[in-house]
C-alpha cells in the first residue's frame, strides 16, 4: 500500500492505497477467491489446449495494438509469449528427463 499526499487550494489531503493495478502481469480483475484466471484456464484446457490459448492471445494483442492500447497490448503479447516459452521449455525438460 502506498499513500499519496496532494495539495489543493493550499490544503493537504492524504489519499490511501494508490497502488495501481498491473494490467499486464497480474490484473486485479483476473483474480477471484485467490485463484488466477490463467491458472483456471490451464487446469481446464490441459497442456495442448493451454498452449493454443496462449498462441491465440499473442495473436490477438499483436493484431490490435495499433488500434487499441498500443504499448500495453505489446507488453501483454510479450507476457503471453513468455508463458508459452515457459510451457514449451517445461515440456522439453519433461521429455529429456523421461
Amino acid at each position: 500500500m502506498m499513500d499519496s499526499t496532494i495539495t489543493l487550494n493550499g490544503e493537504s489531503f492524504t489519499i490511501g492505497d494508490t497502488t495501481l493495478s498491473d494490467n499486464v502481469n497480474s490484473p486485479d480483475h483476473y483474480n477471484f477467491a485467490g485463484i488466477e484466471c490463467i491458472d483456471a484456464i490451464r487446469a481446464a484446457t490441459g497442456q495442448d489446449g493451454f498452449c493454443y490459448y496462449l498462441q491465440g492471445n499473442i495473436m490477438k494483442y499483436l493484431w490490435r495494438y495499433r488500434y487499441k492500447n498500443g504499448i500495453e497490448d505489446l507488453m501483454k503479447a510479450q507476457w503471453y509469449l513468455n508463458q508459452l516459452i515457459e510451457e514449451e521449455d517445461s515440456d522439453s525438460q519433461d521429455v529429456l528427463n523421461a
